[in-house]
């Protein structure tokens, strides 16, 4: 299929400079990279949780034994909640 594509003047001579050394074609180069675009955006994105570590003390005696309920009661101390 035949298609029209705007590219910056700069970034077409690269690419022809890139084809010429390679033995290819610049279709062969905007295929080959429209390729890797839509293979990568299809691999679902790796979940990474960030660190989230505090200066302090550590645990509190207190919260050691506590429940969930009691550390949650402890976190909204003094805050309404």
């Amino acid at each position: 299929m035949k298609t029209t594509v705007e590219i910056s003047d700069k970034l077409l001579d690269e690419a022809k400079k890139l084809a010429d050394r390679e033995g290819t074609t610049v279709r062969a180069l905007i295929e080959q990279g429209l390729r890797q675009i839509i293979t990568a955006r299809k691999r679902p994105g790796v979940f990474r949780i960030r660190k989230a570590t505090f200066k302090g003390q550590g645990l509190q005696p207190a919260a050691s034994t506590a429940t969930w309920d009691q550390i949650r009661d402890m976190a909204y101390e003094g805050r309404g909640g």
